[in-house]
């Protein structure tokens, strides 16, 4: 699928996204870096799994140069009905997770946030660009493109091999 005319970004490195407090945050910041984004929920039936294996996977590979960038999203069924800050303080507290929780945003439809414009455009997934569910996973390598799409049944801990190989591991 080709690079549409509203979407002139070629690296996720050109973005600049809100942090759950609604300051800018740059993701030129992660240049260097190999990135899981994924739109995340609290109240989701993939929730449990999702949440304790991101953590486990940031925990073995954030000294290697590895980052989760978790965007909120209300989107599905309403599972993240909350405030930003709140789907911040419950990833936190409840699964320890120590990697950013942005501002929530849509991920489809007209008022998508910019970012996930970007990633649905370069990899569609199986229902075409439209992000299907929460916990939608988008692996990025160090120069910011993105390598990979993994739908929401995906466990995090199976693209673990593809987070080693963007990181340099031999297999």
């Amino acid at each position: 699928m080709g690079v549409s005319a509203s979407v002139p970004e070629k690296s996720i490195h050109e973005f600049t996204v809100k942090d759950s407090r609604g300051k800018d945050v740059e993701l030129n910041d992660y240049k260097g870096k190999v990135l899981l984004v994924v739109n995340v929920a609290s109240r989701c039936g993939f929730t449990d799994s999702n949440y304790t294996q991101l953590t486990d996977l940031y925990s073995k590979y954030k000294d290697r140069g590895f980052e989760i960038l978790a965007f909120p999203c209300n989107q599905f069924l309403n599972q993240e009905p909350g405030s930003s800050e709140e789907a911040q303080e419950f990833a936190c507290t409840r699964y320890k997770a120590e990697y950013p929780i942005f501002h929530k945003v849509r991920v489809n439809g007209n008022q998508a946030a910019p970012v996930y414009k970007f990633l649905k455009t370069y990899k569609s997934g199986f229902l075409g660009s439209r992000i299907k569910w929460n916990f939608t996973k988008f692996l990025i390598n160090k120069d910011g493109q993105i390598v990979g799409r993994f739908g929401p049944t995906v466990a995090p801990l199976a693209i673990e091999k593809h987070i080693k190989k963007e990181l340099g591991d031999e297999e």
